[in-house]
């Protein structure tokens, strides 16, 4: 897959332990002061911000161990976003497809500990984001199952998903 496509591994695997100790001493000071008035959270926020240039609002920083666990919450906070990509072929549009419709996270066998593949089953939001952003068409119902007209239900192919899509 092309760079300017692909997650920026680099930057996330960079800011993955930045992030994930910000919040682990913001979980510290709660269990240990509260944060009623949420002034810690605010702080937290902003911080984080300043590290990322994302807008925390989307992420739960209060009870992350409800959810995924700190350590998703962590990648998915340093993982930067997708870009806008001017030039983007039909063949790698497919490619992204693809990716999101497979089951396969093993980004390299041989090295089955690294961040790359610790990580990148949760790509998916990462994908469906760079594909939002860079096509008019897209709809997330391409990837789900969805009612036909006789009342059964199916699922687009990668071909199919791409052809609605481009």
């Amino acid at each position: 897959m092309r760079r300017d496509l692909a997650p920026d591994w680099e930057t996330a695997e960079k800011l993955y332990p930045i992030i994930s100790s910000h919040i682990e001493k913001y979980t510290e000071y709660c269990d240990e002061n509260g944060d009623e008035d949420f002034t810690e959270y605010k702080k937290l926020e902003q911080c984080l911000h300043e590290i990322t240039g994302k807008d925390m609002s989307q992420y739960n920083l209060w009870q992350w161990w409800e959810e995924e666990g700190l350590e998703v919450l962590s990648f998915r906070i340093s993982l930067p976003a997708p870009q806008l990509v001017q030039d983007i072929t039909k063949e790698e549009l497919a490619e992204v497809i693809t990716l999101l419709k497979s089951d396969s996270t093993i980004i390299n066998q041989n090295d089955a500990e690294s961040f790359k593949n610790t990580f990148s089953i949760y790509l998916g939001e990462y994908y469906h984001d760079l594909l939002k952003l860079n096509f008019k068409k897209y709809k997330r119902e391409y990837f789900m199952s969805n009612k036909g007209k006789n009342g059964k239900y199916f699922e687009y192919s990668v071909q199919e998903a791409t052809e609605k899509i481009w």
